[in-house]
Formats: C-alpha cells, structure tokens, sequence
C-alpha cells in the first residue's frame, strides 16, 4: 500500500488497535514511507561501485539526480533503460547525474548488463540483491524504481517511467 492510503486508514483505527502488535508494525511501515516520500530529504547510503570504489549518494553532484534501482536479471528494467539513457544524454549538460543501483548478486552479471545496455552513468551495488540496506531504506519491492531527487537531495519524484519521468526532471531543471 502507498504512503498516503496507509497512513489514512492507520489513523482511522483507535487507540487500542495503533497500540495492538499489528498496530506498532504498521506504524513503522508507515514512518520508513515517510522518510522516502515526495518533499523528503532522500537518506543517503554509501556502496560500491563495479571497481570497488565506495561513493556516497551525497557525493554525487547534479541539479537533478535519477536514483534508478534496477538489476541485470529484471526484464522491465532493462526495458526502461533506453528509456532512462535517452533522458540522461538529452539533460546531462543541463545536469542531471543518473545513479544506477542495482540489485544484482554476481557482479559479472550486474557489468555485462551495463556494458549490454551501453548505460554510461554511475553504478552502484552492495551484491546483496533483495538484501541491500538501500532497499530496506529506500522500501523497494519492486523494480525497476526510480526517485528523482533535487540538487539538494529532496525527493521531488518517484516510480516515474517514460514521458511522465522525463517532465519531472525537466521541470526540476527548469527551477
């Protein structure tokens, strides 16, 4: 369920439900939402990268930035991804900076994706697959999943494809 429409039917439930085992597990689904929801400062994370080099989401510089939560085994991830190049080579010098983190286990997989799909942003991974404390944090269940983020790490969007994820970026582009 998203954000909203849990946090609505939580607070329609009485005190004795919010206070019942099922009650306090909602209410931290619901407060793990919420530091990932639209407005919010993105949390950051440090990983690696496909030549071991371990970088911070904050050290990564741009007025826009597309986290893309992606793996080489899922199809409509790679899909998107011509999707996702096609945005990235038409707002680069305008900049926007693409992260790509993936959710793959074997890092000759997570490379020959890239490589395959010619995808010349940053890369990232801990090789945990569904494991990651990225996904955990950022409550994937699902990908491909992208946010976009503004050049101060606010999340201005998220789970945005196609025409829908390029207007979001040339609207925080064009702030």
């Amino acid at each position: 369920m998203e954000y909203e429409q849990l946090k609505e039917r939580y607070n329609l439930l009485g005190e004795k439900a919010k206070a019942s085992a099922q009650g306090k597990a909602i209410a931290a689904q619901i407060a793990k939402l919420e530091s990932t929801a639209i407005g919010q400062i993105a949390p950051n994370f440090t990983i690696t990268t496909p030549e071991g080099e371990s970088i911070s989401l904050y050290d990564i510089k741009g007025k826009v930035k597309l986290i893309d939560f992606w793996a080489s085994w899922c199809g409509p991830c790679r899909a998107e991804n011509p999707n996702v190049k096609k945005i990235y080579e038409r707002y680069k010098s305008k900049g926007l900076e693409v992260i790509g983190v993936s959710l793959d286990i074997k890092v000759d997989a997570w490379c020959k994706a890239i490589e395959a799909d010619g995808l010349p942003w940053l890369h990232m991974s801990d090789l945990k697959g569904w494991n990651s404390i990225v996904t955990d944090v950022y409550q994937i269940h699902g990908i491909p999943m992208l946010f976009v983020l503004d050049e101060n790490n606010r999340i201005v969007g998220e789970g945005l494809r196609g025409e829908e994820l390029e207007k979001c970026v040339q609207k925080v582009l064009a702030q």
